[in-house]
This record gives C-alpha cells, structure tokens and sequence, in this order.
C-alpha cells in the first residue's frame, strides 16, 4: 500500500436526478414491505423534466397477486412517489411534484426467479442472483469511512437540512460535492481541493448573491471538516460552471442505481457491480453489500485491523455463499485466514445465507428510503434503521479468534 497519496471521493444530494430515482424505488420498496414483508420488489425508476416511469418485477401479498392490482393499489404507489419528489423539495416549472406525468409499468416476477429464489421442502431459501459484493471499514473517521466520502455526504447533508429549515433559502435541490485529501503515512493530513456544484435561486451566480453563496458553502465545509484538514492551501471550485438554476430531472434524466460509489466507499473499496436501492433485500447485491459492510466495521471496531476488505460470492437460487475473502491490507493483529474461519463459526450470522442475514440485521422491513441518499453506510443505527452499523459483532470475532 502507499503511504503518501492524494484522493478523491464524491457526493451528490438528494436532489440530483439519480438519487430521486434512487429515493423513489425505495420508498416503493418500503411501501411493499410495510404490507407484506415477504414481499419481492425490483423497482427501477427514470426521472426527466415533468415525467416519472416505474419499471419491474413485484410480489406482493394483498396488494399484487396473480397478475392483479388490490383496488387503490396504483393510486397509493403514485401517492408514494409525488410524496418522496414533494420531500425532496421540487416544486419547480421543469419538475414539480403536483404535476409530473407518472407511468407505473410495474408486472408480476418471473415465475422461473422465484423457483428458485423460495425455499420448498429440503430446499433452503435461495440468493435472488448470482454476484460479488464487497464490505469495507477504516479507522480514518469515527464512523470507520474514508474520510473522502465521510465529508463529502456530510457537506451535502448539511446543506440539505439547511434549505429545508429556511437557514438557506437560496440554495435547491441538486448538488454535488468532491473532497481531495493528501494522505501521510496513510493518514488523511490536509484538504487540497473542495468541489461543491449547487442549484441555487435566480440571480445567485453574480455580485453579492454570489459571494453570499460562496461563503456559506465555505462556511459549511469549516464546520464539517476538522479544522486541522484545513488551510489557506485549500482550493475552492465552487460552481464552478457559473450558473446552476436548472437542475434534477428538468437538466438531466435520472435512473435507479447509477451513484454505487456514491452510495459505497467513495472508490476506496472494490464494488461488485450491483446497486441497491429498488430491491427487497433477497436480492444479495443489497442484503449480502450489508453484511459484509456489519463484518468489516466489527472487525476494525474489535481492534483487529485498521482497514480491511471483504468479499462474498453467491450464485441463484444457492443459500449458501460460494466464497468469503477477508483481507486487511497488512493492518490485521491476526491473520486474515483466521478471521474468515472465526466469521465462518458464528452461529448467528446464519451462515451467510440470504435468510441469515435477514434475520441477523433484521432486513424485511421498510426500513430503505433513507439509505438512498447520503450514503448506505457510515450512517447512525437508529431503532430498525441501519441496523448493518451496529458493532455489536465485535466481542464474538474476538471470542471466536480466542477459541
């Protein structure tokens, strides 16, 4: 590994056009499971000026069986998508939520997926694909994140809570942001670059307008990085396009699953290919994405590595996961192999099944939309929210290495 770098992570709000695709397909997911928590979603979303479409596969007890809609079921999923849009805060001539056009285009699952998806007879219930995933922890910020992404989520999150409290009412929806730090000896030392791209009011891209948006965003960024990243070596590219009045879907289409990264490791983490938000958690690009996450921040939470990787593999319709890989870049106190055959023997992650770990992070509940901006992880465990943040696994790796 170096030691000395420069490195980048970016963030988007959630007002870019992805990310309300994003924010959308889970509170599909959330509205299916709050009726049936055996439900199966895969709920895809495009957004562009005044139209949104909802495209895939449901099963849904109670509200879509047997090629049927439950009466007032189409108009509850339209509710749930104007709401989602309404909460986000576009109420704007090229996207508002009152008046786009809305296409739900949402069918029965393949009945070949399900066969071998559901458990029957001997047969334990089956991974929703084949597929790689990976989970990912450092020591670089107190949530055990990059320190890139960590900071780039939290300035957009803050600008988020202040335009919907009213602190900065020129600021809109969609906005992106990026964090370059130079690292030393592998620890993050100095911020050399902040990006923020913002939609802002009219008249905010010139004179004092514009100076006033410059200098909140940079008070933001001082209030969200530690001051010690910070000096007047920091370059600043604030907008740097000039205007950002046209924004969301009205500048540019959105779709489901395109911010992976973003919703990930920032690039400091291999990805396996598969996004998240719009499935129902059978689907192991998303449940199996959790668990290696839970494993990898226990891991670095119980003191056995500052940094570490982990894989899983799975194939369709098999319970069992087909491989485990732990690698904690030269930072373990034991060896790697070991920590795979301690993972291996605890009896209450289920064996790493689809069903296992369901039951172990308690996955079959609406539980989705707020992890489809901001990032899945890094985030606080809050009730049944974000339960893969807990570190509660730390004292059984420790004893089952001890074994």
């Amino acid at each position: 590994m170096r030691s000395n770098y420069l490195f980048t992570s970016e963030s988007v709000s959630e007002g870019h056009p992805d990310k309300v695709a994003d924010q959308i397909s889970d509170a599909i997911v959330d509205l299916f499971l709050s009726k049936d928590p055996e439900a199966r979603i895969a709920c895809e979303t495009l957004t562009t000026t005044q139209l949104v479409v909802l495209a895939g596969e449901i099963r849904c007890k109670g509200v879509y069986e047997n090629d049927q809609w439950a009466e007032g079921a189409q108009e509850e999923i339209e509710r749930t998508v104007r709401e989602t849009v309404k909460r986000i805060g576009y109420e704007q001539d090229g996207f508002h939520w009152q008046t786009f056009r809305f296409e739900n285009n949402l069918h029965a699952q393949s009945a070949h997926i399900a066969q071998g998806v559901d458990a029957s007879g001997n047969k334990d219930e089956g991974a929703g694909d084949q597929g790689i995933m990976f989970g990912f922890a450092c020591d670089e910020t107190p949530d055990l994140m990059p320190a890139t992404l960590d900071y780039s989520h939290k300035i957009l999150a803050r600008m988020a809570a202040d335009r919907h409290s009213g602190a900065a009412p020129f600021l809109e929806p969609d906005a992106k942001s990026q964090v370059t730090l130079r690292f030393d000896n592998g620890k993050p030392v100095a911020a050399t670059a902040i990006v923020v791209s913002t939609q802002h009011a009219r008249g905010y891209d010139e004179g004092e307008k514009e100076a006033e948006l410059k200098n909140y965003v940079k008070q933001v960024v001082a209030d969200i990085l530690p001051a010690e990243l910070l000096s007047g070596d920091t370059v600043y590219h604030i907008n740097p396009t000039g205007s950002f009045e046209i924004g969301g879907p009205d500048g540019d289409a959105g779709l489901t699953g395109r911010k992976i990264i973003v919703d990930t490791y920032g690039g400091a983490s291999p990805h396996g290919g598969g996004a998240f938000s719009g499935k129902d958690p059978t689907k192991v690009d998303r449940s199996a994405a959790y668990i290696t996450r839970y494993l990898a921040k226990n891991i670095v939470a119980a003191g056995l590595a500052t940094r570490v990787t982990i894989q899983l593999a799975y194939a369709i319709g098999v319970a069992a996961p087909l491989s485990l890989y732990v690698d904690t870049h030269g930072t373990g106190t034991v060896d790697d192999a070991a920590i795979e055959d301690a993972i291996k023997g605890i009896d209450k992650l289920g064996g790493l099944t689809p069903r296992g770990i369901r039951t172990h992070l308690g996955l079959n509940k609406p539980i989705y939309r707020p992890t489809a901006a901001y990032g899945h992880f890094g985030r606080k465990p809050e009730g049944d929210f974000f339960p893969w943040e807990r570190t509660d696994l730390a004292d059984d790796l420790k004893a089952a290495l001890a074994r």
